[in-house]
């Protein structure tokens, strides 16, 4: 997922900027000291193609506290596995630094596999304020939020302009326009992320959240899904599907799968993360020119965005905690903030970029990530997250595909939810 994209994708792009700047007042050539000294830093792969040359900066100016960069797996699935995999390793793990998706932090916490960190060390109040709180658990801070993220609906502006139509404000309007609009354009109505895996989760939490639902409560000690919120939700993506105005392929996309859609001219409306907007705004692009970006909708107005993005965490078991925490604090300056969104279209943590002028013409759908990040809410926590997740995926995947009614796939969600919470 990128998002971290999330989807992360969301995920999980880390980036690592070029720049000259050193933190806490330190000598860019200090290393050595106590607690100090190389680095690895496991991130998800890097989808750019820009985060090798830029890790670069770093060495340059730091040389005894050289990063070495190791990249996981894409898939967000994929790079949670091999992450817990090594941290079971205890002081054998080779990673130092991880950038984890917001949704792991409580995880990683409960599992003591990330240490407590100072918030004085961290420029906190420049953030967001919805993103401080991915970082916690259990009223401490775990990790220093990198990268934000969070769910746009991407449109046609060309097509609705020859229709007469704004774009749509709720999931009515949503519904009328895929059904009536597309297929006279020969395009698909709507699609997000549908395959079983993370996206699925952020897109059913998403319809879920939309409709005044949720899934847990109290960090994921009590579960509350079962609710007509939730039917309501997940019986909108379900309905979708069976009446066609979400394409039956889109049961099978992912992030790049549903972006490449999109911006091959193939649908009319999108739920993605905003480097989706990017791409499909960028030279070559079948569609660029031609998009526009809103907030999800909801059943009567804006709905709600998971929130996506990254947070950056120090191993347990770290050789150099000290080093490890001067580089979370470089990636999260503002220089390096503001090269995360011009250099790798990431949406960056730090608020004041978002109302920078030269900024906004660059990127036009900041003032509406800005309003969507500051409405999200994040994915349900709980220290047994990826079990949480993959029990959303199957039983939303089986609602979706006509296996089960909606109705019964959120008693089901409730009963399996419950033997998660309580192992």
């Amino acid at each position: 997922m990128r998002w971290m994209r999330a989807a992360g994708r969301g995920l999980l792009v880390l980036a690592v900027i070029m720049t000259g700047y050193v933190v806490s007042g330190a000598r860019a050539d200090e290393g050595g000291g106590a607690g100090r000294g190389p680095l690895t830093l496991a991130t998800a792969g890097d989808l750019t193609g820009y985060l090798g040359p830029l890790l670069e900066g770093w060495n340059r100016t730091h040389p005894g506290e050289r990063v070495t960069l190791v990249e996981l797996p894409d898939s967000a699935d994929e790079t949670h596995a091999q992450m817990t995999t090594d941290l079971r390793g205890g002081d054998r793990s080779r990673f130092d630094v991880l950038n984890i998706d917001v949704n792991w932090t409580s995880e990683f916490a409960a599992a003591g596999w990330i240490r407590p960190l100072p918030r004085d060390r961290f420029p906190l109040d420049s953030f967001l304020p919805p993103v401080v709180g991915t970082a916690t658990y259990d009223g401490r801070l775990y990790a220093v939020p990198y990268v934000t993220n969070a769910g746009l609906l991407l449109y046609r502006k060309d097509v609705l302009a020859k229709e007469g139509v704004p774009p749509p404000r709720t999931w009515a309007e949503l519904e009328h326009d895929a059904k009536t609009i597309a297929p006279k354009y020969g395009l698909g109505g709507y699609a997000g992320q549908f395959l079983p895996y993370e996206g699925l989760t952020v897109n059913a939490a998403e319809a879920v959240y939309s409709a005044g639902g949720s899934i847990l409560g109290d960090e994921g000690a009590r579960v509350t899904v079962d609710s007509a919120a939730a039917r309501e939700g997940i019986g909108f993506l379900a309905r979708g599907v069976r009446e066609g105005w979400i394409p039956r392929q889109a049961l099978s996309y992912k992030e790049e799968e549903s972006k490449r859609a999109f911006q091959d001219g193939r649908l009319l409306f999108l739920r993605n993360w905003p480097y989706a907007y990017v791409s499909a705004s960028a030279p070559g692009s079948a569609v660029a020119g031609k998009i526009g970006a809103v907030p999800l909708p909801g059943p009567d107005g804006p709905g709600t965005s998971v929130l996506g993005g990254s947070d950056l965490a120090v191993n347990t078991h770290a050789r150099h905690p000290d080093s490890a925490a001067r580089l979370i604090a470089y990636l999260t300056g503002e220089r390096v903030q503001r090269e995360v969104l011009t250099r790798g279209a990431l949406p960056p943590v730090r608020a004041a970029l978002y109302a920078d002028p030269e900024l906004v013409r660059r990127f036009p759908y900041l003032p509406t990530l800005r309003a969507a990040v500051l409405a999200a809410a994040p994915r349900p926590k709980s220290p047994h997250y990826d079990q949480v997740s993959l029990v959303v995926q199957a039983v939303v995947h089986d609602a979706l595909t006509g296996h089960q009614t909606p109705e019964a796939a959120v008693r089901r969600l409730a009963r399996e939810l419950a033997a998660v919470s309580h192992r």
